[in-house]
């Protein structure tokens, strides 16, 4: 592993991991650390080139930092990402260089599951590191898969913005969810038994069709979803898909889901206020993950994580109020919250 930069406002590290007998390639980043060590999940997916791999590890990683930062959290942000071997692979040599990866960082980073990986995944980085969460505990104790956190803060928050903001009961709303993995499908579930009308969209086409029948949900494509007549778009799949040629076809007054960096740029958080749609910055309400993560990595409670995600809609409805009041985009009033308190902790820390 090779530490390739170190350097700008947030004294950002990113390490790259090659290891020739196994072929095992990745990026692990380290944002920022001010708050405590930098925690993020590992994502396994397949990447065009490294440069393409890096640029997603450093906007995730980011993205990490000032969601830990606004959720009250006593760590920075950090990301892994991993090249997803094309045809058969050893998946326990992945993850078991991964280990040793995380190993070699000396508790500067915490990992756990995210796009792609799984617990089992995990178990295999815990035999190389003790800084690895997102496992089984014992009952009652924080742990486990996060993402039905993850959903629960995206729910709770979707129903305090339609209700609390823009005045419209999520009860006989019309969602449109893209994608439908742990969190989507999770996110789903909850908004079914709110009574919710479901129009759901996956890259795996069968799947959705079949999840969709079970849930009584309407199915449409994957290229389909974004310009469905619905009151919420929830993106719940990879980042990026809010951008100047989306953001024209979208119906819905409110945006709020479970995926990370779905502004492809910040001049598209204003475009969407241009556009009249309400957009809730995704690190602040799918904050639920990281929550219980550092909950089982500090060997707290569910009652404790339950809190914490409790108060994710209040922290939005406040981001939110700001926001329409300064006309300005949520995702900039969010973005300098959390700098804010990167910058006074770091400032205290200093004095």
């Amino acid at each position: 592993m090779v530490q390739i930069f170190e350097g700008g406002s947030f004294q950002e590290r990113i390490y790259v991991i090659n290891d020739d007998n196994t072929g095992v390639t990745g990026i692990i980043v380290l944002h920022s650390t001010v708050l405590g060590p930098a925690a993020g999940g590992c994502r396994f997916w397949h990447y065009d080139s490294q440069g393409e791999m890096a640029a997603d590890a450093v906007r995730l990683a980011k993205g990490m930092s000032y969601k830990n930062a606004l959720a009250g959290l006593p760590f920075g942000g950090g990301k892994a990402v991993l090249q997803r071997p094309e045809g058969d692979f050893d998946r326990r040599t992945v993850f078991k260089v991964f280990g040793e990866a995380v190993a070699a960082l000396n508790g500067d980073y915490v990992t756990a599951e995210d796009v792609g990986t799984t617990m089992a995944d995990m178990r295999v980085v815990r035999q190389q590191t003790s800084y690895v969460a997102g496992l089984e505990t014992a009952k009652g104790m924080a742990g486990g898969d996060p993402s039905p956190w993850t959903a629960l803060g995206v729910f709770q928050s979707m129903k305090a913005a339609a209700e609390n903001v823009l005045q419209f009961e999520l009860r006989g709303a019309t969602v449109a969810v893209q994608g439908i993995g742990n969190v989507g499908s999770g996110l789903c579930h909850l908004l079914k038994q709110h009574g919710a009308n479901l129009v759901i969209a996956d890259v795996d086409e069968t799947r959705a069709a079949v999840f969709a029948t079970e849930l009584g949900a309407k199915c449409v494509g994957a290229d389909e979803i974004m310009e469905v007549d619905a009151d919420v778009f929830a993106p719940c799949a990879l980042g990026g898909i809010l951008n100047s040629k989306s953001i024209p076809k979208l119906s819905a007054r409110l945006i709020c889901g479970g995926a990370n960096n779905q502004l492809a740029s910040d001049a598209d958080g204003i475009s969407l206020v241009e556009h009249g749609i309400l957009y809730a910055p995704d690190y602040v309400v799918n904050a639920g993950g990281i929550i219980n993560v550092s909950a089982e990595y500090l060997q707290e409670t569910t009652v404790q994580v339950e809190q914490r995600v409790n108060q994710i809609s209040g922290r939005l409805i406040g981001i939110l109020q700001q926001a329409l009041r300064q006309s300005r985009p949520p995702g900039t009033v969010a973005d300098e919250m959390a700098q804010q308190i990167i910058a006074s902790t770091r400032k205290s820390e200093a004095a």
